[in-house]
């Protein structure tokens, strides 16, 4: 019989059994907040595992994509990654600008704001950035310093790079056993998401879920104006085309794709077979198209940008101009880093959060919220990622054929 439930439970996808667990721990937590408390336990678990794993992932996935570049192929890849960055920094630029307009705050159930100290300006920003820089890499593994683990995946990545192919194939396998293991630990999102609600409403009450779906028009409305607006706009600064029809027939033929896998990985295959039917340079595209899987992340850096913020608003915690400027190219950065798996994005907040002192038990919590919203931000997230690695290609291989003639 358990066998059988079992084997029923896991027919169904992951989005929908997420959602049934956010369904059922708002139904507990109604029905019988005090008696049923212990359901907090698969909260907290969920969350404990994300905290444990999520450094690891961090160093051996930036420096897995960064080590598998090779030098001297004719590709239009400088001019893709080019805009891989400069759309990513853009995204987390409208971000900025949306939180800052529309401010939020979040309802976690131990923000524990007496224990943050927060900055007193951007000198001491600047200076929490550059020590953290260059702390100790097992120190910094040990300790979640995510700008640390960032810094050092960066450099090894780069030196990695004239390592053999073994060594780099070696390098990808550990990258891809830590993802592995990150979306075993996914699987567990349900529970997870049950138990976050449950203590979020049973703690603070039904207004809880109305932030949730705050947050959730923000976060959706941000990556529309950016898949609408903002990129359409570098789209034409290169192309000097009207950038709608490439820009919709993107969204249709591999955004929605990537809004049900709710992974850019999965969506490569998808994604190869629309840069073949537009034309494009396979010798390109072979390339662009993974690599742009991992570092590619506009939707990410919007994610890591607003939830960051948000946290500093549940915390009393100002960020002037000049901070928001270097959250802007942090997010950006970090958001290079995301898995490819769905809801890595989440799991580089704590690096985000760390600029502004927020200790890495409230980033976690931060990042439980964004499970219980990823049913929704994480689907437009993908969609937005993926479906821009080919708009990308594609404005490159336009750009360098109209210089030609």
């Amino acid at each position: 019989m358990l066998k059988n439930l079992l084997g029923a439970w896991n027919k169904i996808s992951l989005v929908k059994q997420i959602i049934i667990g956010l369904a059922i721990g708002i139904v507990l937590a109604l029905i019988a907040p005090q008696q049923l408390g212990g359901i907090t336990i698969f909260g907290d678990l969920f969350v404990g595992a994300l905290k444990s794993v999520a450094p690891i992932l961090v160093f051996f996935l930036v420096m897995a994509a960064i080590s598998q570049h090779e030098s001297g192929q004719k590709t239009n890849m400088k001019s893709i990654i080019a805009l891989y960055l400069i759309g990513t920094l853009c995204a987390a630029v409208l971000a900025v600008v949306a939180s800052f307009i529309f401010p939020l705050e979040l309802v976690l159930a131990d923000p524990s704001a007496g224990d943050v100290v927060p900055p007193e300006g951007i000198t001491e920003v600047l200076r929490t950035l550059l020590f953290n820089v260059v702390s100790n890499p097992v120190s910094a593994l040990m300790n979640a310093n995510y700008i640390g683990i960032l810094t050092w995946a960066i450099i090894l990545g780069i030196a990695m790079r004239h390592a053999s192919a073994v060594t780099k194939e070696i390098l990808g396998d550990i990258s891809n056993a830590v993802s592995q293991a990150i979306r075993w630990i996914i699987r567990f999102a349900p529970l997870g998401v049950m138990g976050l609600v449950f203590n979020s409403i049973a703690t603070t009450g039904v207004e809880s879920l109305l932030v949730y779906g705050k947050l959730i028009v923000l976060l959706v409305g941000a990556m529309l104006v950016d898949a609408l607006v903002i990129n359409p706009i570098i789209v034409f600064a290169n192309t000097r085309q009207n950038p709608y029809p490439l820009v919709l027939k993107c969204l249709k033929d591999s955004g929605i794709t990537a809004f049900f896998t709710r992974s850019s990985a999965a969506n490569i295959p998808v994604n190869m077979r629309l840069c073949e039917e537009l034309g494009l340079d396979k010798d390109t595209y072979s390339i662009s198209i993974p690599l742009g899987a991992t570092v590619n992340m506009g939707g990410a850096a919007i994610t890591i940008s607003i939830l960051t913020l948000a946290a500093t608003n549940t915390l009393g915690i100002e960020v002037d101009i000049a901070s928001a400027v270097i959250l802007c190219v942090l997010s950006a950065i970090s958001a290079c880093g995301a898995s490819g798996v769905a809801g890595g994005s989440l799991l580089l907040i704590p690096l985000a959060c760390s600029l502004f002192g927020i200790p890495n038990d409230v980033a976690m919590q931060v990042v439980g919220v964004g499970f219980v919203v990823g049913v929704i931000q994480d689907s437009c997230e993908t969609a937005l990622n993926s479906s821009t690695d080919v708009l990308f290609t594609a404005t490159a291989d336009i750009a360098a054929k109209r210089k030609k003639k």
